[in-house]
């Protein structure tokens, strides 16, 4: 294995620049491939994200006028990446694009320093390959990016800190996991894993009861909650503070309670029969560096602290047992350090030069493996194509023809209610909500709140008296089953065709291509194959009174 750079021989330039050549190697290939694909249309996730990012950017604050139990944090980085790049499809991923190319560097950095630059090399072209990945749902802007952006680097920045017990560095460490978890609820676990690292740390040097580690763990644990703590006094201040604690806190806790472990762990099966073959050789060898490592006593410990950061990363992708595809990048970055570990030691145990590319040839292949079998997404689907494919049964595609017909058939402040859960229409089409409940997923789950939640709704409707009512008929926009309250599918039925009339659907033809029938245009219909939207404009003689 190679030194830390500290101890790095200096020798030559290339010996101190070809890590980062390769580094930069890796970051070009990642932003070719996101690059290629940067019109992907948005999907429901990204769409909630660039909803209530646009929200921000005109000042309205998050949870006014959507609801969701995730913490704000990523609403405000996207505010900052639209405010920098645009409002647009391509302005959300560039801001992943600039995301993912400092979380590579992080990595590379992090990985370097437990293990040296072979494995920083190593680690940062597996994150690379993997996060860019369809099996975890690489190429749109998760939360979950946002989370290890800031993740690895304050683990980086906690393990020196540590070191020299450098009480600033540890505040900053602790600050930046607050601001992962800002990011999602998820990201608690990263910093459980650096309060656990500064207790283990006080036990080695025998002063875990000294005052000197109850005042580090108390400027960590400051740094932690300051962000949330600052938000949530923002909304206590705004009087808004209830809204923000039912939907992040209760609700967020009745969700994540939904599942029984017998159906979390048919769910992680799944996941892994879904993608295994394709990074089978990077998890190989994340697992065997604790087995290859342990019998060296100078890397037990990067061994033990990389480890340790692997399980609290794998318990933020367990949460409420969902195991959801893009949930397994809050992984990848431990995986991807374990995994470069390994090829170090290898080295470090090769008796001769020659046999000690090996380990790098090995990787080597284990990389143009993965490639190879994300080769067709990668390099040759068009944006569309890459949509349909990936996001077959969701209507993805069709919801930026909707929005775009909203948009240039209404006025600025026309509001609009999506009777599913499609919120990137609302930031397609650059209007606002009639309801905070951009999605219905809450109200079809089998939790306690979901008959008032739908009430709610509906009320928020019938007030908002919105100008369009969009209906999606989509499984994958409701995921209603029969355990399912149906109350607000009845008011549907009843409401939509008392005040509004159709003016349009859109889904796919026959030909499997994005098609639309509009009211009032020339030719026959298009005939629509499988889910449609379908597209209602308020009546002129609608009565108020009859709502009720």
């Amino acid at each position: 294995m190679d030194s830390p750079p500290a101890k790095t021989d200096s020798r030559s330039s290339w010996a101190g620049r070809w890590p980062w050549l390769l580094v930069l190697v890796v970051i070009l290939f990642a932003g070719f491939v996101r690059f290629r694909l940067l019109e992907v249309p948005l999907e429901r996730d990204e769409g909630e994200y660039a909803y209530a990012g646009q929200l921000i950017l005109q000042g309205i604050p998050p949870y006014e006028l959507a609801y969701n139990m995730k913490l704000p944090g990523t609403y405000y980085a996207y505010a900052f990446g639209m405010a920098v790049f645009g409002q647009t499809t391509v302005g959300v991923h560039l801001t992943l694009l600039l995301v993912n190319t400092l979380t590579i560097v992080f990595v590379f950095m992090l990985a370097r320093r437990l293990f040296g630059v072979t494995a920083g090399v190593v680690a940062a072209a597996s994150y690379a390959v993997m996060a860019v990945s369809p099996t975890v749902l690489g190429m749109a802007a998760h939360a979950n990016h946002f989370v290890v952006l800031f993740a690895v680097p304050a683990t980086l920045l906690l393990l020196h800190a540590g070191e020299q017990k450098d009480t600033r560095m540890i505040f900053i460490a602790g600050l930046l996991y607050g601001l992962a978890l800002m990011m999602k609820q998820q990201a608690a676990c990263f910093a459980l894993f650096g309060g656990l690292y500064l207790a283990w740390q006080a036990a080695q040097e025998k002063n875990l009861l000294s005052k000197d580690f109850l005042k580090r763990g108390l400027v960590f644990s400051l740094g932690v909650i300051l962000p949330l703590g600052i938000f949530c006094l923002t909304c206590i201040i705004a009087g808004d503070f209830a809204r923000f604690e039912f939907w992040t806190f209760v609700y967020a806790r009745n969700y994540a309670a939904i599942l029984t472990w017998s159906r979390g762990w048919n769910n992680l099966i799944e996941h892994l029969e879904l993608g295994w073959h394709q990074s089978l050789g990077v998890w190989l060898l994340a697992l065997a560096a604790p087995l290859l490592m342990w019998r060296d006593a100078a890397l037990r410990k990067p061994v033990l602290l990389a480890t340790g950061f692997w399980v609290c990363s794998f318990l933020g992708t367990s949460a409420g047992l969902f195991f959801r595809t893009h949930y397994f990048i809050l992984v990848l970055p431990a995986v991807a350090i374990l995994a470069g570990g390994t090829v170090a030691a290898l080295q470090k145990m090769s008796r001769s030069q020659a046999v000690a590319v090996l380990p790098v040839a090995g990787f080597i292949v284990i990389l143009g493996w993965m490639i190879a079998c994300e080769a067709a997404p990668m390099f040759q689907y068009s944006p569309m194509y890459f949509c349909q494919l990936r996001y077959a049964a969701n209507p993805f595609a069709e919801a930026e023809v909707v929005a775009g017909y909203i948009r240039e058939h209404s006025a600025p402040d026309a509001r609009i209610a999506v009777l599913g859960s499609e919120p990137e229409i609302y930031f397609y089409a650059q209007r606002h909500s009639a309801t905070g409940y951009i999605y219905v997923y809450p109200l079809m789950e089998p939790q306690h709140a979901a008959r008032a939640m739908q009430h709610e709704m509906m009320q928020e409707i019938t007030s908002a008296k919105p100008e369009f009512v969009v209906l999606v008929n989509y499984q994958l926009s409701w995921l209603n089953d029969a355990n399912s309250d149906t109350t607000i599918v009845d008011w549907m039925r009843e409401y939509v065709p008392a005040f509004y009339d159709e003016i349009g659907s859109v889904g796919l033809n026959e030909k499997r291509e994005v098609a639309a029938n509009w009211v009032g245009t020339d030719g026959p219909d298009v005939t629509l194959v499988g889910g449609k939207i379908e597209v209602y404009r308020r009546k002129p003689d609608a009565d108020p009174a009859k709502t009720n």
